[in-house]
């Protein structure tokens, strides 16, 4: 108890501290991935977020803080982790995305974390909560390292540098080197041809973090692929989380796994894919598919050496999918109407203009 309260109380200043400068507050579970000892993968779950852990975090976090405010003092170099905000055409797709859900978000201000999690309250424990969560998170720009101080927009902090694992990470090892340096703690600081060298070293660091996170990712593709690769036919339930031209990506409730469903299975017509309004048309129903929908789906093929899983898409929402009657071409063919006349297929322009049409009636319904 000695040490435990304080810690807590600390923690406390901490998330008053946290409140007042409303970093954003993303909520994305974590999956944990179970292995036996001969490395098969035995089960997949979300891990829980305790207030133990964000106790640590906002530690490191002011720790983080700390290191780099002294160096600017000192006015020592070090590599700063920084975090811009978003692109405008990132933010425009959001916002898009946002309405489309229902769920306004504001225009012509500058842009604040706090805007943002206004669009995150507001969407949670609705239906739509990991939609919007995951649509601000890939509106976000990438961090990066760099000895210039342009702020951490995320965390909405104006100073901050990674410090708290020297041994794993190498920009904590210049702070910790600079800080020997700025104090005269050693002959082991941080070297003249160290420092001439800061910014080719924070561009080539930036770039192996990033092939490790893709590294990362893609072994969790690979182990949940062959995790999933005996339920090959089984249906799953999930929701649509990215539109491109060759189809739908799914995210799969049960493990968080990304899945495709190829254009080419849906149904048996053309899709017209609208890049703006991030959605699939069909051509002779006028079923529209988009981001956010609640699906559910069958898988077909899971492959662990690659990590992709292929998926047909049963139903969106509680209802099947409508038959079409493809006749080939690409918008240009015929269908054949109930009375045997070939009916020509109405233009790609008439088609998305009354596909956003509908979209902005079912927004207003929903406000």
């Amino acid at each position: 108890e000695p040490v435990i309260k304080p810690l807590y109380a600390a923690y406390g200043a901490l998330k008053k501290a946290r409140a007042r400068r409303e970093p954003l507050d993303l909520d994305l579970p974590e999956r944990k991935i179970v292995l036996s000892d001969s490395g098969q993968v035995t089960s997949v779950a979300f891990r829980d977020r305790l207030d133990a852990h964000k106790l640590i975090e906002e530690f490191m976090i002011l720790a983080n803080v700390s290191a780099a405010e002294t160096l600017i003092k000192k006015r020592s170099p070090l590599l700063f982790r920084v975090h811009e905000e978003p692109a405008p055409e990132k933010l425009e797709s959001l916002r898009e995305t946002a309405m489309a859900a229902g769920f306004p978000l504001a225009k012509g201000q500058v842009l604040q974390t706090r805007h943002l999690n206004t669009l995150l309250n507001s969407a949670a424990g609705t239906d739509d909560a990991e939609l919007i969560n995951i649509s601000t998170l890939r509106s976000m720009q990438q961090a990066y390292y760099t000895p210039e101080n342009f702020g951490h927009f995320g965390l909405a902090l104006r100073n901050y540098a990674h410090f708290t694992s020297p041994i794993r990470r190498y920009a904590d090892l210049i702070v910790h080197r600079s800080l020997i340096s700025a104090h005269g703690w050693g002959d082991d600081g941080l070297q003249p041809s160290e420092i001439d060298r800061l910014e080719e070293t924070a561009t080539h660091i930036s770039e192996t973090e990033r092939r490790s996170m893709i590294a990362e990712r893609d072994t969790t593709d690979r182990y949940l692929a062959a995790y999933l690769s005996e339920r090959v036919g089984s249906e799953f339930t999930g929701r649509i989380s990215g539109i491109a031209r060759f189809g739908a990506f799914v995210k799969m409730d049960e493990t968080g796994a990304d899945g495709l469903v190829p254009v080419r299975t849906i149904g048996r017509e053309f899709f017209h894919f609208d890049a703006e309004g991030g959605t699939l048309m069909g051509a002779d129903t006028g079923l529209i598919i988009s981001i956010g929908q609640r699906v559910t789906v069958r898988l077909t093929q899971a492959a662990p050496v690659t990590g992709g899983l292929e998926l047909e898409l049963l139903s969106i929402g509680d209802k099947a999918l409508p038959k079409g009657d493809y006749s080939g071409g690409r918008g240009g063919g015929t269908r054949r109407s109930p009375a045997g006349r070939n009916v020509k297929r109405k233009s790609n322009k008439s088609k998305h203009k009354a596909a956003k049409v509908k979209r902005k009636v079912e927004r207003k319904r929903k406000t």
